[in-house]
Order: C-alpha cells, then structure tokens, then sequence
C-alpha cells in the first residue's frame, strides 16, 4: 500500500487548509486511516483517525475544528482543518492498519505517506 498525502501550505492564523490522503495497491476501503503530526516530544501523535465504517477519533486539541472523511471509494482520506493556529504548524502524516478496529496509537499503523508541510502564520 502505498499512501500519497497532499495540500499542506502556508497559511494565516484563522485560516483553512484540507489536506488530502490517497491510498493505491490495495483496496483500503476497510483500513484504518487517520492523520498524525509530531507533538513535542517529536514523536508522532494523533490528529484524527477514521475507520471504514465511520468511526472517528479526534485528538483534544483539534475537536471542533479539524474533520476527517473518506471520499465515496473510500480510498481517499481528507481532513478539513479550520480556524487554524500557529500550534497546529508541523508536517503531517498519514497513516493506515489493514484493521476495521478502530487503532489511534501511531505504533500500531502499518503504512505512511510521506508528510506534507502545513505552516500556520500568526
């Protein structure tokens, strides 16, 4: 499987960007997939997850601002991130587990893209 992340970039506080995930090699319709970013300890925590049927998990931090969803074939993750802030710069990355659970933890993922910059001016 291979993960495609796309449409980081650069913009101002209270501003909106989506950034795209598109997966290809294997149906992933069923997969876990979510979006995670470095936290302070550099390592990579949660954004947001989604699970082939819909369930979804959210990181504190971005409840009621950021939303993940599938596109109709299901092999396309999106997250829809609004009213941004300067804290919410970092390179994000998405992920997938060939699970229909629903799995957050990033060392439980079994696939990553390759990152895409969002850089959130004040």
């Amino acid at each position: 499987v291979q993960l495609q992340a796309s449409g980081g970039g650069l913009v101002q506080a209270g501003g909106s960007l989506t950034l795209s995930c598109a997966a290809s090699g294997r149906d992933t319709s069923y997969y876990n997939m979510g979006w995670y970013r470095p936290g302070q300890g550099k390592k990579r925590e949660l954004v947001a997850t989604i699970t082939g049927d819909g369930k979804i998990n959210y990181a504190d931090g971005v409840k009621g601002r950021f939303t993940i969803s599938r596109g109709n074939a299901k092999n396309t993750v999106y997250l829809q991130m609004n009213s941004l802030k300067p804290e919410d710069t970092a390179v994000y990355y998405c992920a997938g587990r060939r699970s229909v659970l629903a799995v957050s933890d990033p060392i439980n993922q079994d696939y990553w893209g390759q990152g895409t910059q969002v850089t959130v001016s004040s």
